[in-house]
């Protein structure tokens, strides 16, 4: 059997849990939280950073920092996770699904001009597969209108964007804020988990504040207060440091992480490219402004019954693989508050992108494997 997804261990996490548990604090904010948190800030010059419990955490913070309110419009991508959108309808906001592009699942930036209002807040670009948005466009619009940017770059650690004048800017770098997650599914794991990279620099203390359950805890820890109380909405989104611990096992090895995943991205891709074009099958655009981090290799079906034939003949031969979202402007809870465009990119990837296996320990053979089922098909 060759599963879609198989959480990656480095041989380190028990022994750093370990040392996490024998260091009497457990609870979070501890000496793995600081040292994950430092590394990321350090690695991709991320303004602060705050561990989370998960990526979700991390978009419902930062709804909280831009204060999203009753009738606030936030734009994002329909073809996207839900978490995307619950961490601004859990305060009130109205969702204007954006388009994907016809190469891309991302959302197409040439269209969001077009729906911005009075009442629009923020823009949420997701880099979907860890390929980057278009953001010198995107922030050229919010700053045009005022508009706070989000970046969901659950998908995207370690990958980067590229500006017209060759320069690499991480991505979760470049908006006022951003969510990566460490779900078992992504790159860098801790079997749950996520960030908040706090950028804008005018968000650092609140951050912290919400962060730490609405109180100024952390800064009385710093001895910058004599004494610390409830002087803000908050929750509990900082992770424990049993989680943090996990993470910094990953974080040591992520060179060679990626360096496995890039391989196996690669071998697809070489294997499939000429059955691809012979069966009108598109595989994964890269745009001439995002590098690539490896996080998943999916093909772009002709139809949805290409994609249903090529899903049941791998799964025939013990081979898992799976679509991906359905559009949110379509779905249960949102077609009713949906303005009713059609939106027929996103509707396209929702019927026909499928997803094939990845993860580190994905042998040569496996892949192989892969790659010769579907050409018989």
């Amino acid at each position: 059997m060759i599963p879609f997804n198989k959480p990656y261990l480095t041989g380190k996490e028990a022994h750093y849990i370990y040392q996490a548990v024998s260091s009497g604090k457990i609870s979070g904010n501890g000496i793995f939280t600081k040292k994950c948190q430092s590394f990321f800030e350090e690695h991709y010059n991320f303004n602060k950073c705050l561990l989370t419990t998960s990526c979700t955490d991390a978009l419902e913070m930062a709804a909280i920092l831009i204060d999203t309110r009753p009738g606030d419009e936030i734009i994002m991508p329909s073809y996207t996770f839900v978490s995307t959108a619950n961490a601004f309808v859990l305060r009130g906001a109205k969702i204007v699904f954006a388009d994907s592009m016809a190469n891309n699942p991302n959302m197409d930036v040439d269209k969001i001009e077009a729906l911005i209002t009075p009442k629009t807040k923020a823009i949420v670009p997701v880099h979907y597969a860890g390929f980057a948005c278009d953001m010198d466009k995107l922030m050229e619009l919010a700053r045009k209108y005022n508009l706070y940017v989000i970046e969901d770059a659950a998908q995207a650690i370690d990958n980067y964007y590229i500006s017209k004048d060759g320069t690499k800017r991480a991505l979760g770098s470049i908006g006022d804020l951003a969510a990566f997650s460490f779900h078992e599914t992504k790159n860098i794991i801790s079997g749950e988990g996520g960030m908040l990279v706090v950028n804008n620099k005018k968000f650092e203390q609140r951050a912290e504040i919400i962060w730490e359950k609405g109180t100024n805890r952390s800064a009385f820890f710093r001895g910058e207060v004599d004494k610390y109380g409830w002087v803000d909405v908050g929750s509990s989104f900082l992770p424990s440091e049993v989680i943090a611990a996990f993470l910094w096992a990953q974080l040591e090895n992520m060179e060679d992480i990626q360096a496995k995943r890039k391989s196996i991205w690669n071998t697809y891709h070489e294997g499939l490219k000429d059955y691809a074009q012979k069966n009108n099958i598109k595989l994964p655009d890269i745009p001439s402004y995002s590098t690539n981090n490896a996080h998943m290799f999916y093909m772009v079906c002709e139809s949805l019954q290409q994609r249903t034939e090529i899903i049941n003949r791998l799964k025939t031969n013990d081979i898992l693989s799976v679509f991906h979202y359905l559009s949110l402007h379509s779905s249960p809870f949102a077609k009713d508050k949906h303005d009713g465009r059609i939106l027929s990119e996103s509707d396209r990837y929702t019927d026909t992108l499928v997803r094939l296996p990845f993860y580190y320990e994905l042998t040569d053979n496996d892949i192989a494997k892969v790659i010769n089922i579907i050409k018989q098909i």
